[in-house]
């Protein structure tokens, strides 16, 4: 049966970045290491640099030993909340209702234009004529 662990975001986690307040989220677990800041070995700025992103990679390339692991699951406080952000559900709206609308009101704005074409094709083609 699995064991229920309390959910942090990344957010909150990244909330505790002090020498008083540190908390670490390697491997997708969340570590508070506040207590144990002054025994680390590599030094308490290491940790703090560590807070507010995933630091798997950083603890990974420092080499650290089975014991160090095995020592690190009395800091673990909880996991890191990996759901997605929830999406706002979207208002579709449709153009189309609008569209004759557009088109009549266009019409009656541009209503020259169609009508000089048609003046000047009238014009062309008489002098055309005349011409033959």
């Amino acid at each position: 049966m699995p064991t229920l662990t309390k959910l942090y975001t990344m957010e909150e986690a990244s909330e505790h970045n002090t020498a008083e307040d540190c908390w670490v989220v390697i491997d997708g677990k969340v570590y508070d290491v506040s207590s144990y800041l002054d025994e680390h070995p590599g030094g308490d700025d290491v940790l703090i640099r560590a807070t507010g992103k995933d630091a798997t990679d950083e603890f990974e390339d420092a080499g650290h030993s089975k014991d160090a692991r095995e020592q690190m699951e009395q800091f673990c406080i909880g996991e890191l909340d990996v759901a997605p952000p929830s999406i706002p559900e979207l208002e579709i709206v449709s153009k189309k209702k609008d569209l004759p609308q557009k088109v009549l009101n266009f019409t009656k704005q541009y209503w020259f234009v169609p009508v000089a074409v048609v003046g000047v094709s009238v014009v062309l083609g008489v002098l055309f004529q005349r011409k033959k």
